[in-house]
């Protein structure tokens, strides 16, 4: 299993990068970022410096979306990275959230995420790419051999339809055992029925992690308040689902749509945010289910039950008060516990 660390682009820059090395020291392969123009500062132009300043850790947004800008503009982005610091760049791409709503607009169709992962994987593989409007074109210095994989993040039934179909990954943004095994199993699926392979789909589940020294109720009621945000964040998602599909559950799990019954609204201001007060719906229950929390050993518990169910990569959400202790737990315990080999000099340098 691969290790990513999910991070949102708040100012200063120098902090996300100092964490990004820091990931990277203690055996993390990938660095994701929030992408919200509004919210947060310009993802692309910090991916640059963390590059920069890494050796081998592979960046991407989790994640971006058709409708910010347009997919050439996207696509020459990545390859202008991997130009810079070789191919260690991935496009996670969904309809859009916050970016697309925080600008009074709606989020995309999914027929415009497929149209866009095609596009864009192959305008930043150097290959001559129809817009989709007849208009052809081609990134004429993209170095050959140069590839950006495309990773889509779903959670209903038509989107992990197109994620099996379409992407080169998947990226399911919780970590509930029984959630995971029913999307992990709708993609695959999906990805028969198009004549694909389901091995060649790398699966990546993202959620918080927040390791505690023991498993009292004390420590472990102040780490799900550090990660509840999380379940309001998903809550976004999950409203979309029931006022497409209804929440019956023929459609859609009862395990997604039961928590947002009390759902009243949400402010994007508070997004990600712990101590996100429009997140006080979201029982004890969902966050136990959605997170990874607890002592080391249940982070390894819970995480050897996620790759036996063939997730390739999880990837931490680091946003609570213990950022720099969980990189460094994930490092020293979990990490090479679940095959990975840690980074030099994380224990050295105290980093």
């Amino acid at each position: 299993m691969d290790f990513g660390l999910v991070l949102q682009t708040d100012p200063p820059a120098d902090r996300v990068i100092d964490l990004m090395r820091r990931a990277e020291r203690n055996g993390f392969t990938h660095g994701w970022t929030f992408d919200s123009a509004v919210l947060w500062q310009e993802p692309f132009v910090i991916h640059s410096q963390i590059l920069a300043w890494t050796e081998r850790l592979v960046v991407g947004p989790m994640v971006t979306n058709p409708g910010t800008r347009t997919w050439e503009v996207t696509a020459s982005t990545f390859a202008t990275l991997n130009d810079m610091y070789g191919d260690r760049t991935v496009c996670g791409i969904g309809r859009g959230d916050s970016a697309m709503r925080v600008a009074g607009r709606r989020p995309n169709t999914l027929a415009a995420v497929a149209e866009a992962m095609r596009v864009i994987r192959s305008l930043a593989s150097g290959e001559e790419t129809d817009l989709g409007d007849g208009t052809v074109i081609r990134i004429p210095w993209v170095r050959p051999g140069s590839r950006l994989p495309v990773w889509m993040a779903a959670y209903g039934p038509k989107a992990l339809r197109t994620a099996g179909e379409k992407a080169d990954g998947f990226i399911l943004q919780l970590a509930d055992l029984y959630l995971t095994e029913y999307m992990v199993d709708a993609v695959r699926q999906a990805a028969r029925e198009a004549g694909r392979d389901p091995a060649e789909i790398t699966v990546c589940v993202a959620a918080p992690a927040y390791v505690t020294d023991d498993d009292s109720p004390g420590a472990l009621a102040h780490a799900r308040e550090q990660c509840r945000w999380f379940g309001g964040m998903v809550g976004n998602h999950v409203a979309d689902l029931v006022s497409r599909y209804g929440a019956d559950g023929s459609v859609v799990p009862h395990e997604l749509t039961d928590y947002v019954r009390s759902r009243q609204g949400y402010d994007y201001a508070h997004h990600g945010r712990t101590g996100n007060p429009d997140t006080a719906f979201v029982p004890d229950e969902i966050v136990d289910r959605f997170c990874v929390l607890g002592p080391v050993e249940r982070h390894i518990e819970k995480l050897t039950a996620l790759r036996d169910l063939g997730v390739d990569q999880f990837a931490v959400y680091d946003m609570h008060d213990a950022q720099e202790k969980v990189v460094d737990a994930y490092g020293a315990h979990v990490i090479p516990a679940l095959g990975g080999d840690r980074g030099e000099g994380a224990a050295r340098e105290g980093a």
